[in-house]
């Protein structure tokens, strides 16, 4: 039987364009598999927006800051909604890079040497940059989707570099540059659904290589058997140090000496037909609208065990709502 799912799409930030994709790609999939779907545009008036819909679970379909940093998952833990994807502190330790890092290394997870850049430092990144060397590479410490990355090559790049990510965010990640192949790892729940290699013009998957073309895709990686259940296992054990669950998305970098390291966990990663989990799911015979079907399947909330509050009582402040559209599947 069908459920009445909200598509939580749009958002705040940066990354809204990419959100909407996300969000109209898995409307659709949802209405294949029969379900009655509602478009949930975020933005202020969200709680009321959810409220109205009266929804039996929340698809997340953002991107980015106010969305995918567990700010979105804490509204829905406290309306009680079950939700797809990772929980408030996974969705937040992902997307705050420099904090997912630190639980990386206390797990004994290679992952690139690195510091951070508040605005107010931009004067001094050079200083701080101290002996790290170059190339490098300078993205916003919580963002994704590669705005705001730039490769620098050299030191008088730096500090323009370290200002454009503090745009985003306020504060800047400055990581060692890994040189070797890009590989990403799908994980659906606990089960690593495969590979897939990135080879881009250049170095550095920025936003043009992701979502302007050039770049190529091999599924699975070129890689040995090997070295693919190494990069996987790497990947899972990233995956559950920051307590991820549902669905996600692990980049890594396999050098030519074997030295792999992993770059971030992606909570939500893009779900269009041609994104990157897509593609890896359909490696292993899930086409899209079955992989969106198991998403939605694990989707859950944090205190899931705790009694649920009527939904209308949670937020007793409404503020102009965000227009819910329904369409039935």
């Amino acid at each position: 039987m069908g459920k009445r799912v909200g598509v939580l799409m749009g958002g705040w930030g940066e990354e809204r364009e990419i959100s909407l994709k996300t969000g109209e790609a898995v409307v659709a999939a949802l209405e294949a598999r029969g379900h009655s779907v509602s478009r949930i545009f975020a933005g202020p008036g969200l709680d009321r927006a959810l409220r109205s819909a009266e929804l039996d679970v929340a698809f997340i379909a953002l991107h980015g800051r106010m969305g995918e940093d567990g700010k979105v998952q804490g509204l829905l833990e406290l309306m009680g909604l079950p939700y797809t994807g990772s929980g408030v502190l996974a969705s937040a330790l992902a997307m705050n890079k420099p904090m997912a890092k630190k639980l990386f290394r206390l797990h004994n997870l290679p992952t690139p040497q690195g510091y951070r850049v508040g605005r107010s430092d931009v004067s001094r990144a050079l200083e701080l940059h101290g002996d790290l060397g170059f190339p490098c590479v300078v993205k916003p410490a919580c963002g994704g989707s590669s705005v705001g990355l730039s490769v620098v090559r050299e030191p008088e790049a730096l500090a323009p570099a370290v200002a454009l990510a503090c745009r985003f965010g306020g504060e800047a990640l400055v990581e060692r540059m890994a040189h070797g192949r890009e590989v990403t790892v799908g994980i659906l729940g606990e089960e690593v659904l495969g590979t897939c290699e990135i080879a881009t013009p250049r170095e550095g998957f920025d936003y043009d290589a992701k979502y302007k073309g050039g770049s190529r895709y091999f599924l699975p990686a070129r890689l040995s058997p090997t070295r693919v259940a190494n990069v996987q296992s790497l990947a899972l054990a990233a995956y559950r140090a920051l307590g991820c669950r549902g669905y996600g998305r692990v980049d890594l970098i396999c050098s030519e000496d074997e030295n792999d390291v992993i770059l971030e966990v992606n909570t939500l990663p893009g779900m269009t037909p041609v994104s990157l989990l897509p593609k890896i799911a359909a490696q292993k015979g899930l086409d899209f609208p079955v992989l969106v079907e198991r998403i939605l399947a694990l989707a859950t909330r944090d205190e899931a065990d705790v009694a649920e509050a009527p939904l209308a009582a949670v937020v007793p402040a409404p503020v102009p709502a965000v227009v819910a559209q329904r369409a039935v599947g």
